[in-house]
C-alpha cells in the first residue's frame, strides 16, 4: 500500500465518525485502538475522549503504553479502575472467561458514556479479528460497542502501515492479552499468579532482549513462549542460567521454553490491541 492509499483509508476511517458528534475510544495501548482514537481525534477533536480500563488484569506496560500513545495523540484520556477478579465468573477462567472480561468491560464504557452524554462507543477491532473465535468480541457488541475498521474492511497490515505513516509510536507493537491468558482454562485466576505472570515475562524480556513473550503459569511449571524468530536468542547457557534462578526465585520449580515458539490461540486469547 502506498502512503496516498494508507492516507485514503485512513481518511475513511475519520470520515466514520458522524460530523458533531462525540464518541469513547476504548484505548487498549495496542496499534489498533491507537489508529481508531487518532481519527476520532481528527474527526472530533475534544469531543473525543480514550479510555483506558485498569482492571488489575491488565500488565502495567499495557497501562504505560496506553498513557504513552494518549499523550502523542493528545487526545483526552482517562484511566477507569475496577477488579476482575471480583467477577466470580471470570475468576473461575472456562471458556466464556474473555466473555466475561469484555462484558464487565463494555458495561463500564456504557457507564462512563452516560456520564458524559456520548452515545458513541468504538473500539478498535479489525478485520482480521473475526477470523478467530473471540467471545470478547460479542460481548463488546451486546453492550453497544462498535468496530469502525471492521465495517470499513481495514486489516491488521493496513492498520500497522496507517501508524506508521503517522509516526506512532506502537506501529510495531506485537499483539498482546491479557496476563489471564497465561492461566490455563479451569485453573482459577488469581492476583498471585497475574503477578507471577507479568514478573516472569519482564525477567525474559530483560535478559534475552526480545519483545514478544508469553510465561504459560501451569502451577509448578513456567512454560515460556517467544517468537520463532526469536528461539535462537533463547539458547545461551550462561543467560539460562540467569532465568531458571530468576524464575525459581519468584516460585516456579521448573522453567521450560516450548519448541514450537509462540502462536496465537485464538479462543483462549483476549487480545488488547
Amino acid at each position: 500500500m502506498s502512503s496516498s492509499s494508507s492516507n485514503s483509508l485512513f481518511e475513511r476511517l475519520v470520515s466514520w465518525f458522524p460530523v458533531g458528534g462525540s464518541a469513547i475510544v476504548a484505548l487498549s495501548g495496542g496499534v489498533d485502538s491507537a489508529i481508531v482514537a487518532l481519527a476520532a481525534k481528527k474527526a472530533l477533536g475534544e469531543k473525543a475522549l480514550a479510555i483506558t480500563a485498569d482492571y488489575k488484569t491488565l500488565a502495567e506496560e499495557e497501562l504505560a503504553t496506553a498513557r504513552k500513545v494518549a499523550q502523542e495523540i493528545q487526545i483526552k484520556h482517562l484511566v477507569i479502575e475496577y477488579n476482575e477478579l471480583e467477577n466470580t465468573e471470570f475468576v473461575k477462567n472456562d471458556g466464556m472467561r474473555c466473555y466475561h472480561c469484555r462484558t464487565e468491560l463494555g458495561q463500564h464504557l456504557a457507564s462512563e458514556a452516560r456520564k458524559a452524554h456520548i452515545e458513541l462507543i468504538v473500539d478498535g477491532t479489525n478485520l482480521d479479528d473475526l477470523s478467530d473465535y473471540r467471545p470478547g468480541i460479542r460481548a463488546l457488541r451486546e453492550n453497544g460497542v462498535k468496530s469502525p475498521m471492521v465495517e470499513l474492511g481495514i486489516n491488521k497490515a493496513e492498520v500497522r502501515r496507517m501508524a506508521k505513516e503517522f509516526g506512532l509510536s506502537v506501529y510495531d507493537k506485537p499483539s498482546n492479552a491479557c496476563l489471564a491468558s497465561r492461566i490455563p482454562t479451569g485453573i482459577e485466576v488469581t492476583y498471585e499468579r497475574l503477578r507471577k505472570i507479568e514478573s516472569s515475562e519482564i525477567i525474559v524480556k530483560s535478559i534475552f532482549a526480545i519483545r514478544q513473550v508469553r510465561v504459560r503459569d501451569h502451577g509448578s511449571i513456567a512454560r515460556i513462549e517467544v517468537g520463532r524468530d526469536d528461539l535462537s536468542r533463547m539458547f545461551d547457557p550462561e543467560k539460562l542460567d540467569i532465568l531458571d534462578r530468576k524464575l525459581k526465585e519468584i516460585g516456579f520449580e521448573f522453567v521450560t521454553i516450548d519448541a514450537s515458539g509462540y502462536k496465537n490461540k485464538g479462543g483462549n486469547l483476549a487480545v488488547v490491541d
